[in-house]
Formats: C-alpha cells, sequence, structure tokens
C-alpha cells in the first residue's frame, strides 16, 4: 500500500460498530465489565478506543510494533528517557531542540541520568563519545533549528555494536518522508502538535516501538505515568494525519523556491535547507528519506534585523511551533532555544540573527514577494 493510501485506509478508518466513516470520540473514563477481570477497555488512562486507533494507526505509519500517544511532545520524550536508570549515560545530538536540552540538563541530571552533547553527523565523534554506562543515542535528523542531517543507518549500526538503543525524533520530516525504524532504530518519537496536527489546535506527542519488548516497556511507563492524550485531541490528531500526504508535498513544493530564493538573495548570509544541493548532509538525507519538509533557517546578520524581520512580514506569523497549514516564522535564539546558554547558542551556531521559517499552504508568489518585501 502507497503512503498517500496508507494514511487514509490506515489505522481504524472507520467505525464497525455504525459503519461510521469518521472514527468516533469516546469520551467515557471508564468501561462496564463483563464481569470482573473480563473486560475490552478498562479505564480511560490505560486505554481508550480513540486513542487506541491513533496508537494503531500511527504504527502502521512508522513500520513499527506498537504506537503511543501522550499529551504533547515533551511528555513522549520525558516517557521514553524514563526507560533508563540513575547511573545510565546517554549520547544527545547537540544541535537539538531547546525543549529536549532544558530536559536533559535541568531534569535528568537530578535523576542521576548523564547525558553528552555530540555532533551526531560525525560517526567518530560519536563513538569515541561512548562510555561503558552510555545506554542510548538520542538524535534529530533534521536537528532543529540548524537542519543538520544524521546517517540514521550508520548511527543505528553503531548502536547496535555496542548494544546501545537507537532513539529518533523524527518531528521534522513525518512518516511520510522518512521512516526511522525501517533504517534500523529502536524508538521514533515525533512533535504530533506540528505536521502530523498541520493545523495548530492540537498538542501531543507520539511514540513507536520497533520490538514487543520495548512496546510492553513503554506501554507499562505509558500507563504509571499517565500522559497520555485526551479522546478529543486524538481525534484531531487522526483527522489532520489523514491529509498529511498531500500537505508535505505542497509545502515541499513552495520550501524548494522559497529556499532557492534567499539563497540568491543579498541580505540573506547563509541558506539551511536539506533541498538545497549545496547543504551539509543533503546527499545522507536524500538516502534515507524521501522528501526535505518545510523548514528553512536563514541568518539574516543580527538582533535587530531578524525582529524587524519577523514584524514586517503579512503572510509569515511570528509565533512558536511549526509544521501548520499557515506559515510561521520565529527567531530560535530567543523563542524555541532561548532555555539554552548563549554561550552554548553561539557555539552552535544559533545566533541572534538566525530566523526559522515554516512553510505552510499559501501561494508560494504570495510567501517570496512577502519575504522580498521585508528583507528590502
Amino acid at each position: 500500500m502507497k503512503k498517500k493510501t496508507k494514511l487514509i485506509h490506515g489505522g481504524t478508518p472507520q467505525d464497525k460498530q455504525t459503519g461510521g466513516v469518521s472514527f468516533p470520540i469516546h469520551l467515557s473514563s471508564t468501561f462496564k465489565q463483563q464481569s470482573v477481570g473480563q473486560f475490552e477497555y478498562e479505564y480511560a488512562r490505560t486505554a481508550n478506543p480513540t486513542r487506541q486507533a491513533l496508537e494503531t494507526f500511527i504504527a502502521e505509519l512508522e513500520d513499527g510494533v506498537a504506537g503511543f500517544a501522550f499529551s504533547s511532545g515533551m511528555a513522549a520524550i520525558t516517557t521514553i528517557f524514563k526507560l533508563f536508570s540513575s547511573g545510565d549515560h546517554l549520547l544527545i545530538s547537540n544541535d537539538v531542540y531547546g525543549g529536549t536540552y532544558r530536559l536533559i540538563v535541568q531534569v535528568l541530571v537530578k535523576e542521576g541520568i548523564n547525558a553528552d552533547f555530540v555532533d551526531t553527523t560525525d560517526l567518530k565523534e560519536v563513538e569515541k563519545a561512548i562510555k561503558p554506562e552510555t545506554k542510548a543515542i538520542f538524535l534529530e535528523t533534521p536537528t532543529n533549528p540548524l537542519l543538520s542531517i544524521t546517517d540514521i543507518r550508520a548511527i543505528s549500526k553503531l548502536s547496535k555494536a555496542y548494544s546501545l538503543r537507537t532513539i529518533v525524533d523524527n518531528t521534522f520530516s513525518t512518516p511520510y518522508w522518512q521512516n526511522p525504524l525501517t533504517l534500523g532504530a529502536d524508538i521514533v518519537i515525533h512533535s504530533a502538535t506540528k505536521y502530523l496536527g498541520g493545523h495548530s489546535d492540537v498538542v501531543a506527542g507520539l511514540a513507536v516501538t520497533s520490538s514487543p519488548e520495548l512496546s510492553e516497556r513503554v506501554a507499562f511507563l505509558q500507563n504509571s505515568m499517565g500522559a497520555v492524550l485526551g479522546a478529543q485531541d486524538s481525534w484531531l490528531l487522526i483527522r489532520g494525519m489523514r491529509t498529511l500526504g498531500i500537505r508535505m508535498e505542497e509545502i515541499e513544493k513552495t520550501s524548494l523556491q522559497i529556499a532557492s530564493f534567499l539563497a540568491q538573495h543579498p541580505s540573506v548570509k547563509q541558506v539551511y535547507y536539506p533541498g538545497l544541493p549545496t547543504h551539509p548532509g543533503h546527499n545522507v538525507h536524500y538516502s534515507q528519506a524521501k522528501g526535505y519538509s518545510g523548514i528553512i533557517t536563514f541568518e539574516c546578520g543580527d538582533a535587530e534585523k531578524a525582529e524587524n524581520l519577523a514584524v514586517s512580514l503579512k503572510y509569515f506569523t511570528l509565533a512558536e511551533s511549526l509544521g501548520a497549514i499557515e506559515s510561521l516564522i520565529s527567531i530560535p535564539a530567543r523563542m524555541t532555544h532561548a532555555s539554552i546558554p548563549n554561550e552554548r547558542r553561539n557555539q552552535l551556531g544559533i545566533t541572534d540573527g538566525l530566523v526559522r521559517l515554516s512553510i505552510g499552504l499559501e501561494d508560494p508568489i504570495d510567501l517570496i514577494e512577502d519575504l522580498n518585501g521585508a528583507l528590502s
């Protein structure tokens, strides 16, 4: 089954009881048992029919064993990190979302879980950083916000050689373009708030596991910690995911045009977009993903220029988040990555003049004219 068809017919697309073509929202918090201990559903934190339909759906899209839906992307990441214990060590992509960085350096460290941030695009550097107590490698590819590309196959192979887990945040690429589990990863995570929801109306996180053993462990943690996604939000997410394919294809077409325009603009110093042949890691990304998605980051000089640009645009909304039908603009150093110390941001290249665009479904001519006017 082709991916577009799977998006429409995958998971549980219909209500078997009534024939409804839209799966219903089950708002019940508890369920009648046939007799003591005999039931299909027990309690909505443990399992809910609507959430279960979503979890089956994402597991199919990522070619995994089991899917899990959480109340946010960070809830998904936090729950997955609970697989590890005090004394364990993790390796993390050095260019990672600010919320993930904050969780690691301000929360996990208090639980005795240590981590080192490494350039996961450099396999030798990653192998050099592995310690006897290392348990997993966590990576984003493309990363947020510099869109660095890591070879998932190579990292997964290295992980298996050292008996480590490979965990991939696949938010930017989505399962429409990239499937880390088929490349050797053990767990894939999404901030489903972004492209999967696609309409800026739901906050959610998803995770998919590659084995029955991992699935059982994550299911236990999900139920024990309780950061589950509600039925209404689960339904919204299913609805958004049905149109993921057509949205991602249209967004990518526009993104390629805008990235090419920015790369030639005299006011733009550098453009980061995996779809440009000049982007570092372009060939690696092409070998493991079918598309380049809709995030473009570029350097416009300094904080003042970045802020002036952000407030001068008509069709780009200055806002957190990404991946929706409307185009957004953000200044990572002052917004999504403000929790990262300034010195570290500068080391990574997340400068005050760095701008991140999330391309939506507007006409590309309108967006290019808007950017050209603001940049000029």
